[in-house]
């Protein structure tokens, strides 16, 4: 088989970018009918076809999304080889890939990505915001962020960037009818709301002043694999649930929601972030660490 043409693929990538051959050639200094020559070109290279072709739209096949996958990781490759180049003092710019928790991504980092995309015009950001644990070497994630659970991993380098306390909070329906518990054995009448998915459950331990915990007694009658659908719970009547402060300031000021137990310490939830360990870390992931790190403690 030939070798590849840089320029082909270069091409390919614009089309599926755009949309159609039309877009494809305007973004590579192209005519439309230039820009489909060189997609086929590639095609015929490869031996498969890489979009389905209609008279309405472009649809990639499996081929050719698989193709356009690599095609991403190798400008990436070139784009670190930039940034390598130009030194840890250099301008962020490139796809910064982030993998973020659904309710502390849009609730804390959304509005920290609006301003990092503010300060630095050549960027642009890519963030999947889900509950579950990606794979962010085998996924191509730059970044993650991790709210609570220990993570070990050798293929990543981790950083603390922020801390939040955790309280029992519950609606006060919730409390009128089934009671406010006195004590932390209180808490085995009660129904628990805790996050639960397949990578992980949540224990509800509390310190013993001692420098010791105590697991809470009780049992768990909902459990949901989002920090926001158990606020919602809560928020509900349907019990009580242990919460970060980030997602229960507002609710509590507002008296949605009630501080349960307030003499118990949940301690602190920590906030890391996440990245490959890579001798040079590229300042698009840089900067943006740095800036989580400096707002998020502030």
């Amino acid at each position: 088989m030939p070798g590849a043409n840089l320029n082909d693929i270069l091409v390919f990538m614009a089309v599926v970018d755009g949309g159609s051959f039309v877009a494809g050639g305007r973004a590579t200094g192209m005519t439309r009918s230039a820009a489909g020559k060189a997609v086929g070109r590639l095609e015929d290279r490869l031996g498969a076809r890489l979009l389905n072709r209609t008279t309405r739209a472009l649809s990639l096949t499996d081929e050719g999304r698989a193709y356009y996958e690599r095609g991403r990781d190798i400008l990436q490759a070139v784009e670190d080889a930039d940034a390598s180049v130009a030194g840890r003092a250099g301008t962020p710019r490139g796809l910064l890939r982030l993998t973020l928790p659904a309710a502390y991504g849009r609730l804390v980092i959304l509005p920290l990505i609006g301003r990092y995309l503010d300060d630095w015009p050549e960027l642009q950001v890519e963030a999947s915001m889900s509950d579950r644990p990606a794979d962010i070497v085998e996924e191509g994630f730059d970044l993650a962020i991790r709210v609570g659970g220990a993570v070990s991993d050798s293929r990543l380098v981790s950083r603390v960037v922020a801390r939040y306390g955790v309280k029992l909070v519950a609606a006060p329906s919730y409390l009128a009818g089934r009671g406010e518990p006195k004590d932390l054995d209180g808490l085995a009448g009660h129904d628990r709301l805790i996050f639960s998915s397949r990578a992980r459950r949540q224990s509800w331990r509390f310190r013993d002043g001692h420098g010791g915990w105590i697991k809470a007694p009780g049992r768990s009658r909902v459990g949901l694999d989002s920090g926001e659908a158990l606020r919602d719970a809560a928020l509900g009547g349907l019990g009580i649930a242990l919460l970060p402060d980030f997602l229960t300031t507002g609710d509590l000021a507002a008296g949605r929601l009630r501080h349960v137990l307030p003499n118990l310490d949940a301690g602190e939830l920590e906030v890391t972030a996440l990245y490959p360990s890579r001798r040079l870390l590229e300042p698009r992931v840089r900067r943006f660490i740095d800036l989580l790190a400096r707002e998020l403690r502030a």
